[in-house]
């Protein structure tokens, strides 16, 4: 006869088991879905062909998302901290802040291109236009405009750089390297990691003026 300690000695490890299977289940459903949205899209992707992905019941799917655009955000937020753990990875406390900016940005914005499931999200984003697509991409670029922020503002306050505004300085920051890793490629050959950074460098810090 089992005693009262040994009683919960097993439900205790009956519900880690169910604890660990319930986080299994979840992060192969979010995986089922990433794999979904990175070949169909988002608009494309149905409930049903996550579930058949995943090789669970929809049933299962929603004791854990409510639905598809919560599904989505997950993924997205997984993918944001992906990329800040690479920024993060990146940064050297010995570097100067253009270096550290630069290699971190490079790290981030590589990520996000070359990454399947954010090709498939611009791609319809300029196809179809979705709406949850473009809150989502919104989304993801604000968060690395956040992170850049929290870097502009250490370079501050270190004595490393002088600005009005860390935010304005984080926006300027990101968009002139969208503007020399995609848009310049649209019509021309792609620039090397160095030829931006000399033209970071050139641009923001030390200006065209003799």
């Amino acid at each position: 006869m089992q005693s009262g300690y040994s009683k919960k000695q097993a439900l205790l490890r009956l519900l880690v088991r169910w604890i660990l299977l319930a986080v299994d289940r979840k992060q192969l459903i979010l995986d089922a879905a990433a794999k979904s949205f990175s070949m169909f899209g988002y608009k494309a992707t149905t409930m049903d062909q996550v579930a058949k992905i995943a090789n669970v019941g929809k049933g299962t799917i929603y004791t854990f998302f409510k639905n598809k655009e919560e599904l989505f955000y997950e993924i997205i937020n997984q993918l944001i901290r992906e990329m800040k753990e690479r920024a993060d990875a990146s940064f050297d406390q010995n570097s100067s802040f253009v270096e550290n900016v630069h290699k971190a940005l490079m790290s981030m914005l590589e990520y996000r291109k070359w990454h399947q499931l954010t090709v498939k999200l611009f791609q319809e984003q300029k196809e179809i236009g979705t709406l949850e697509v473009q809150e989502v991409i919104h989304h993801l670029e604000s968060a690395i405009l956040s992170h850049m922020k929290v870097r502009v503002q250490e370079a501050v306050d270190k004595g490393e750089i002088e600005t009005e505004n860390s935010e304005i300085t984080a926006f300027i920051i990101f968009k002139l390297y969208i503007a020399l890793i995609f848009d310049w490629e649209k019509h021309n050959p792609p620039l090397s990691a160095e030829q931006i950074a000399k033209n970071f460098e050139l641009h923001l810090f030390k200006g065209l003026s003799k």
